[in-house]
């Protein structure tokens, strides 16, 4: 990523992020559920609408832009309204790395994720907490429903992308090439490992991402990004995030179902704890991701992945 000789911006509360396509209420609900933070209203929030790619698509987009004009509670709001469709790896690669050469942090949700009143605490809690770490590259607010209990928060290595933070120092490590990414993987033989164990088709995705170019998943490439340079990622036990966006009905029911924690209406107490994985969640997760595996059509399975990470 590149970096900038602009002043950075000096606040306290990491300016929100939220970006947007062709979905009104999904927007409505997302910032609706941010402003229930009392943090929002010293937070600066971005809105990036991407234009439309389709003419068919040009009044849904048109919709999300007057709903942004309703958007209050923060302490400022700024929209980005792209004349053109960049779709959304270029969006948030491109919007990321702007709010990160202005501020030197970010917190960053997607449309449909409908977040805790803790989340916008527990996430600067985490940023000003390691930001001096370089072995955290970010900060995560979403959990899967694994069966057990988890410590209050802990490390994973990689990265995740529903509600996440991160400093201008970690997103420099984002590398748009999939290419140079499986094959340091392949190099050091961590297919396995960087698929859970076997139980999730991370590689694949990233192979989809490389004949895909720049348009592929972002979010793939920025877990890989962190994974093959020994970064970690803090997550809470209590889930601050559920994405309201998933399929509940029809085909991928089951899938969805695996995905959908509840909402915690507690806080998440951000304590300094040591920079390095949790053996025992990811074997908690590796053990979701293979219940997931059992209960679904293997090929619907692929499908959904392909849909959770290259809308």
């Amino acid at each position: 990523m590149k970096s900038t000789s602009k002043k950075i911006k000096r606040v306290n509360c990491a300016p929100v992020a939220i970006f947007a396509y062709n979905r009104p209420q999904h927007l409505k609900m997302c910032w609706h559920s941010l402003v229930q933070n009392p943090e929002a209203k010293s937070t600066d929030l971005i809105v990036f609408s991407d234009g439309w790619k389709e003419n068919s698509d040009k009044s849904s987009v048109e919709k999300v832009r007057n709903e942004i004009k309703k958007i209050t509670g923060f302490r400022s709001v700024q929209t980005i309204a792209r004349k053109k469709n960049l779709g959304l790896a270029r969006s948030i690669v491109t919007g990321v790395t702007k709010i990160c050469n202005e501020y030197g942090k970010i917190i960053v949700v997607e449309d449909d994720l409908e977040v805790s009143p803790f989340f916008l605490k527990y996430m600067n809690d985490g940023l000003k907490k390691y930001r001096n770490e370089p072995q955290v590259a970010s900060i995560h607010g979403y959990i899967y429903p694994v069966a057990g209990r988890l410590p209050e928060t802990f490390f994973i290595r990689g990265a995740d992308c529903w509600g996440w933070a991160t400093w201008a120092r970690a997103w420099r490590l984002f590398e748009t090439n999939a290419e140079k990414l499986l094959t340091k993987i392949k190099q050091k033989k961590l297919g396995n490992e960087f698929d859970f164990g076997g139980n999730y088709p991370f590689l694949r995705l990233l192979e989809d991402a490389e004949q895909k170019g720049d348009g592929g998943s972002w979010a793939v490439r920025w877990y890989a990004s962190c994974f093959v340079s020994g970064k970690l990622t803090l997550y809470p036990g209590k889930s601050l995030v559920i994405n309201q966006g998933l399929d509940s009905s029809g085909t991928h029911c089951s899938s969805s179902k695996g995905l959908r924690p509840v909402l915690t209406q507690c806080p998440v107490i951000v304590k300094k704890i040591p920079c390095k994985e949790s053996r025992k969640a990811k074997q908690k997760f590796e053990n979701h991701f293979n219940s997931l595996k059992s209960k679904t059509n293997p090929q619907a399975l692929w499908d959904k992945f392909l849909e959770w990470f290259i809308r």
